[in-house]
């Protein structure tokens, strides 16, 4: 198998872990903003925790990442996932500030 596939099954595998976590994120969003907190919240912020825990672990790079470095040597902040170069550029940012403000809305819910 060459570098070039195994990059590309790489950057399979970080999209679909990406768009699983948007699934994680959003459905916890949208929970708390309806007032819907059942396991599947405490479940999405368990996962969003271990999320968490992997990125400091690894100094806030994905491990995915780490290994689409084996087979390129691109600069790009997309070099290793199937999104937008801006988006995956402050990916942790825009995701950061909406897992944040779920748990805003999470503890008012829990608290009001």
């Amino acid at each position: 198998m060459t570098s070039n596939t195994k990059l590309i099954l790489v950057k399979i595998l970080h999209t679909v872990i990406w768009v699983f976590f948007n699934v994680v994120i959003f459905y916890m969003l949208y929970a708390v903003i309806i007032n819907k907190i059942d396991i599947w919240v405490w479940v999405c912020l368990g996962l969003i925790g271990l999320e968490v825990i992997i990125l400091l672990v690894f100094r806030s790079v994905c491990p995915v990442t780490l290994i689409a470095e084996r087979y390129s040597d691109s600069d790009k902040a997309n070099f290793d996932i199937y999104l937008p170069h801006w988006l995956a550029k402050y990916n942790k940012k825009i995701y950061s500030v909406i897992v944040l403000a779920a748990l805003v809305i999470l503890v008012y819910r829990l608290y009001s």
